[in-house]
């Protein structure tokens, strides 16, 4: 299709890879509950800078909606109040979503900043759902499958929204991460469908059952992923994040499995890259796949034998997404062929 809707579709993709990018150094950081509240921070349209703003003191103003902390709780103003001398529980309403009453201004911002990200997102999917609808007489997917993305980004903000509610709940946290790659599959889908530059590809049915079974391996072990970096944050909560050598401490059952998970996924991945080479299927992508999935394995060493270096945590995530959407447009690739 010549028209400018394939870049729209590859913005649309980039932007929700960058709010992955955003979300893995918010868990990276431990910045997950910086902002207590949701869509503002500490009732505020941008996020306190000192702690003074959040700390209740005697001769100030505090305006509707604006969250302090007091006595190791969190209490939101219920109109504007000037206070007196001392605390006057009638003008105060406490927060009972969650009892997470500590502020960091690195970590409200760092979440602010995932936020951002979100609502950048969300004008360029507004966008594209615009110039979808224009194709519905062409080609019916195109306006299906940009609708659908899109409802599935509001059903993302409502996820953002409870994660926060429930104090960072990590099965939320994984439908959240799971949700967000149905939304890259379904942009692959549509780039591949309007992409101009169509190439044919040889046909070769165990290359193109081999790749579905990579696909859900990815998802799988992401979101399992998911769940050993809740226990690893469980287990910073206990020891605090200054110390990483405690974090994969009595690991359970799931960190085993994510770890043991990855020999199938390499050698699933690898028979790919046989196949693809012996039987010259052509398909370029593959050498990508393994590339991603030797970055992925370092860096997974690295963070357990290496007690999490900077930076780690957020390549491991990324490149994780990355890998599936690869896969996942690669089937599509061996699927157009048959």
């Amino acid at each position: 299709m010549k028209s400018s809707f394939p870049k729209t579709v590859q913005i649309a993709i980039i932007s929700v890879y960058l709010i992955f990018l955003a979300g893995s150094v918010v868990r990276m950081t431990g910045s997950g509950m910086g902002c207590p509240d949701w869509p503002k921070c500490f009732g505020y349209y941008i996020p306190p800078t000192a702690e003074e703003q959040i700390t209740w003191k005697p001769n100030t103003e505090f305006k509707k909606g604006f969250i302090i902390i007091k006595d190791e709780a969190l209490f939101v103003a219920e109109h504007t109040v000037k206070t007196a001398d001392e605390f006057k529980i009638d003008n105060w309403k406490k927060y009972t979503k969650h009892n997470y009453a500590k502020f960091n201004k690195y970590h409200s911002w760092t979440e602010y900043i995932n936020r951002l990200s979100s609502v950048l997102a969300g004008f360029v999917f507004l966008f594209l759902i615009y110039k979808a609808t224009k194709y519905r007489k062409k080609d019916k997917r195109i306006p299906i499958l940009a609708y659908t993305a899109f409802f599935l980004m509001l059903v993302e903000a409502w996820l953002g929204k409870t994660v926060v509610d429930t104090n960072l709940k990590p099965t939320i946290i994984t439908i959240h991460m799971v949700i967000g790659l149905i939304i890259i599959a379904l942009l692959l889908q549509l780039q591949f469908i309007t992409s101009n530059k169509k190439k044919s590809y040889n046909y070769n049915p165990i290359f193109n059952k081999l790749l579905l079974i990579s696909v859900v391996f990815s998802l799988i072990q992401i979101a399992m992923g998911t769940q050993v970096r809740q226990f690893i944050d469980e287990q910073v909560k206990l020891f605090g994040f200054e110390n990483k050598d405690y974090s994969l401490m009595n690991p359970s059952f799931k960190f085993y499995f994510h770890r043991s998970f990855t020999i199938a996924i390499v050698l699933v991945n690898l028979g790919l890259f046989y196949i693809n080479q012996v039987k010259n299927l052509g398909y370029k992508l593959v050498n990508w796949v393994v590339a991603l999935i030797f970055i992925e394995t370092i860096t997974g060493i690295l963070m357990y034998y290496a007690e999490f270096p900077l930076g780690t945590q957020a390549t491991h995530l990324l490149v994780g997404a990355i890998l599936f959407g690869l896969q996942f447009y690669l089937w599509l690739q061996s699927r157009s062929v048959k």
